[in-house]
């Protein structure tokens, strides 16, 4: 709307407001100069008729005085509670200027009079009552709370409260005989201005009705409006139908209008952008959700043009040559800017210097704009044929380096953007850069924390011939990043296995850290082949010492770890947990069964036991070891939880990988909020005529017995490359379970798919050492024999005593490195 520049003729408001005023004037000095002699007699009499409301209101003051100090006195005499007493003071001391008040205050000078009076009674009934009681109240004589004392003090009161009310009768019948005279002499005033008023009633009436039409309602359909405006209808706007001021009030108005709806346009756009922009970590993502947030409120299309290393979440580096386009939109899907996943070529916004960071620049015109600083450039006739008309660029940069650009289009159907609108592109573009910074810093702080996590998980869980593993590690999806759960089978001696399930409990670098220590102490433990209930006291005592001077220790994150050992040959299988959800066993018949036993206390705790839990396996059992991050959930109770997997293990089916599949996609819906860890491990028994036991009787004699009955078991084998061999290890193991161990001895031999093992067991619990024999001993040559002649050997203790073994590959076998199963940590 055009402003108004001209005022009708016959001048505007101010002469018209100036003609009815003095004609207002002339018509009050008439009334002014009646009312005048009225007002000067009724001025001394309304002065007198209000010189008395002080002393009512403050008789009252002294009267409710009084009675705080009666009332505080007595009660501090009956209770001896200090706050009695401190009220009691506050009344005493505001006692006498309340009551040269009510003197001052005192319309006549018989009422002075009675003032003093009540100051000095009152006054007395202070210093020679009230003083004193309390004096005797704090010094606990017994005559302050006697009847005389309380019969004393009612009188003085009273007689007290008589000269008040004789002073509030007197003030009141003095201020009722000026009041009456004051009526009087107000009606005459009355019936003079009366007289004037309805003159001036005329002239304003007449004056009103011009206000309505010319003022009144124009500024009520302002009102209207502005009521819808506060209301949030920023399109309202006022009919033009003023005249004069009004009609120029009226266009500033429609124009203040207009400017309040631009900029709550912008105040909403940098709104949404703050919160809608930058909610899920992802570049890509929050690219997509600034190019949804801009359009079409602010461009007709928008691009977002990343370095390559920011979407990896490296370092920018403001020196790559072409940028990665991450996302592209706009009013309509076929614009002829360069789609996702394009390169597009690196140019200083128009105006910004070669080696400084570029600021927001507009391109008012496409047409006449330098095509090397326009993103795009060899589509430029295209760009024109499609009707881009304008463009700003802004750049996305944080802490001085810059990331990408930002470039917002409109066409020739909108209006062309404008020198203001840099402001908003440049909010806009900081907002998005921060968000896409933090993106891409979260994107470079999960990607190291995976690359740990994986680094420190095995690599590979080796193929047994007495288990079959099938497996599913899903790592968290959430913002807290990885956690800490693992899961390992660990070969032991005697074709045993070892089966472990662990869970840090935390997320991010610290968890994943702690997992792989205890891991790797898991696995050494392991190696010494203690007994389940004992290693886990060994890795219980390690965590509280684990971080011993250098920060938070393991345990106090929740560490927890099942461990369990499968043994073919008795198929018999030991457990124990340290605050781990024990496991499910399905039987061969599908039947799923709970593990009888307790959990132990979580790792770190110190000083409480572990119990070990003993189970016979039939042939083709299967053991559900699992983490607690697969039953319970904020969305998933741990009863339920466990009712679920116990359903879903027994819902049929042969494989162990499609049982996993079954379990992971019952149990878990979505990115799983903590790391879901499952492990199923078949049991087979190792057949009888692979493994020979027998019993050597602690002789000398009988070592060459020891020896004819291996040569014999190999032989029924068909291992007799591995005689001479075997012949050896057995003469040398037995020898020295003779002569430095004790009854009973035994000796085993057992035959695996890749392994020849021999076992001497004896009833000493004294572990043998290997050491380098001088060259006169006749001894200590024993061991280091058996290491050259073996790939390994090693010993473990027994409920009996102890037992050596070592191993040896069988002819037909692979290299004992490698017989070790790919295994991709990262499946689902």
């Amino acid at each position: 709307m055009q402003r108004r520049t001209k005022t009708p003729p016959h001048g505007g408001l101010v002469p018209l407001t100036a003609v009815a005023g003095a004609l207002l004037t002339v018509l009050m000095v008439l009334v002014f100069t009646m009312l005048v002699w009225a007002n000067q007699d009724a001025r001394g009499s309304l002065r007198s008729a209000r010189s008395g409301r002080p002393a009512l209101d403050q008789i009252g003051v002294v009267e409710k005085t009084v009675l705080d100090v009666e009332a505080s006195q007595e009660s501090y005499v009956f209770t001896r509670q200090d706050e009695f007493l401190r009220q009691w003071q506050a009344a005493r001391t505001a006692f006498p200027p309340r009551a040269q008040r009510l003197v001052d205050v005192s319309t006549s000078t018989d009422q002075r009079r009675l003032a003093r009076e009540i100051r000095q009674a009152g006054q007395s009934f202070i210093d020679d009552y009230s003083v004193p009681l309390v004096d005797a109240a704090r010094s606990g004589a017994p005559a302050a709370r006697g009847a005389e004392r309380t019969l004393e003090g009612e009188r003085r009161v009273q007689a007290l409260r008589e000269r008040l009310s004789h002073y509030l009768d007197v003030e009141r019948t003095a201020i009722d005989r000026r009041e009456h005279a004051l009526e009087a002499r107000m009606h005459t005033l009355t019936v003079v201005a009366s007289v004037g008023v309805a003159g001036a009633t005329l002239l304003i009436i007449g004056y009103g009705v011009y206000v309505t039409r010319v003022i009144v309602w124009p500024v009520r359909r302002m009102a209207a409006t502005a009521t819808r405006l506060a209301a949030g209808d920023l399109s309202a706007r006022v009919p033009p139908s003023g005249r004069r001021e009004i009609g120029q009030l009226e266009s500033a108005f429609n124009t203040m209008a207009g400017s309040l709806e631009k900029s709550h346009r912008r105040l909403r756009l940098l709104y949404d952008a703050g919160t809608a922009v930058g909610n899920t970590l992802d570049v890509g993502r929050t690219a997509d959700e600034l190019v949804r947030v801009a359009v079409p409120r602010f461009a007709d299309f928008v691009t977002v043009d990343l370095e390559e290393s920011v979407l990896h979440g490296g370092e920018p580096t403001s020196a790559e040559k072409a940028l990665r386009r991450v996302a592209q939109g706009g009013v309509r899907d076929d614009s002829p800017l360069d789609p996702a996943g394009a390169l597009i070529a690196v140019s200083a916004p128009p105006g910004s210097a070669p080696d400084a960071l570029p600021d927001a620049a507009l391109v008012l015109d496409l047409r006449a704009a330098d095509t090397a600083s326009v993103p795009d450039a060899h589509k430029t006739d295209r760009l024109l044929e499609y009707g881009m008309d304008s463009l700003v660029t802004a750049p996305l940069s944080v802490q001085g380096v810059l990331m990408g650009v930002i470039t917002f289009w409109r066409t020739r159907d909108s209006p062309p953007f404008e020198p203001d609108d840099l402001s908003d592109a440049e909010e806009l573009a900081a907002k998005s850069a921060t968000a896409i910074d933090n993106a891409r810093r979260y994107t470079r702080e999960r990607e190291t924390a995976l690359a740990l996590q994986r680094s420190l998980l095995p690599h590979g869980l080796p193929e047994r011939p007495t288990l079959d593993f099938a497996y599913r590690y899903l790592p968290t999806g959430t913002r807290a990043g990885v956690g800490g759960d693992w899961l390992d089978v660990i070969p032991l001696s005697g074709t045993r296995v070892a089966l472990v399930v662990g869970d840090v409990v935390g997320h991010g670098i610290h968890a994943s850290a702690a997992m792989g220590r205890l891991r790797t102490a898991v696995r050494t433990l392991a190696d010494v082949d203690l007994p389940p209930d004992e290693l886990l006291t060994h890795l219980d005592d390690l965590v509280i010492h684990l971080d011993d001077g250098a920060g938070d220790p393991t345990g106090e994150v929740g560490s927890t770890c099942l461990y369990a050992v499968y043994d073919p040959v008795s198929r018999h299988c030991s457990l124990a947990s340290a605050g781990h959800p024990l496991p499910f066993v399905i039987t061969p018949q599908g039947a799923v069964e709970s593990v009888p036993g307790e959990a132990g206390p979580p790792l770190g705790l110190g000083g409480l036991p572990f119990e070990t839990t003993e189970l016979d396996l039939p042939t083709g059992s299967t053991l559900a070891l699992f983490s607690n991050g697969l039953v319970h959930s904020r969305h998933l109770d741990l009863g339920h939880g466990l009712d679920r997997l116990r359903q879903a293990l027994g819902s049929g089916g042969q494989s162990l990988e499609a049982t996993c599949d079954r379990v992971v996609a019952a149990l878990r819906s979505g990115e799983p909020a903590d790391d879901v860890t499952l492990l199923l491990a078949r049991t087979h028994a190792l057949p009888a005529d692979q493994v020979a036991t027998w019993e050597v009787r602690a002789d000398p004699e009988h070592v060459a017995t020891a020896r004819s009955l291996t040569t014999g078991q190999l032989d029924a084998w068909q291992l007799q490359e591995l005689s001479f061999t075997t012949e050896l290890v057995v003469s040398e193991l037995v020898t020295n379970a003779i002569r430095y161990g004790g009854a009973p001895i035994q000796l085993r031999l057992i035959r695996d798919t890749t392994m020849l093992i021999c076992e001497v067991s004896d009833g000493s619990s004294t572990a043998p050492h290997a050491r380098r024999a001088r060259i006169l001993d006749e001894g200590g040559r024993g061991l280091l024999l058996v290491a050259q002649l073996t790939l390994r050997w090693g010993t473990r203790q027994t409920a009996a005593g102890k037992t050596i073994w070592c191993e040896q590959p069988l002819p037909t076998a692979e290299a004992y490195a490698g017989r070790r199963g790919s295994v991709d940590w990262s499946r689902e």
